[in-house]
């Protein structure tokens, strides 16, 4: 559970720096953060939708969806 807490308060803070017109560079750090925190759930709770989730996540990324 602290996981998931984790996850939905790594999803605020890039909302909140999002919508505040933070850099690029700052939303990629804490997208990555939430990336690394999103693996962590979904190794505690299992399931195919977080694999999934996380997969999807961790391509994005890879494909440098964040002009910096």
């Amino acid at each position: 559970m602290d996981e998931a807490r984790s996850v939905l308060e790594r999803l605020e803070r890039v909302r909140a720096l999002d919508g505040a017109g933070a850099e690029p560079g700052e939303l990629l750090v804490e997208l990555r953060a939430l990336l690394a925190e999103a693996e962590n759930w979904a190794a505690a709770e299992g399931g195919d939708a977080g694999e999934r989730a996380v997969a999807r996540l961790r391509d994005s990324l890879a494909h440098d969806m964040i002009a910096v």
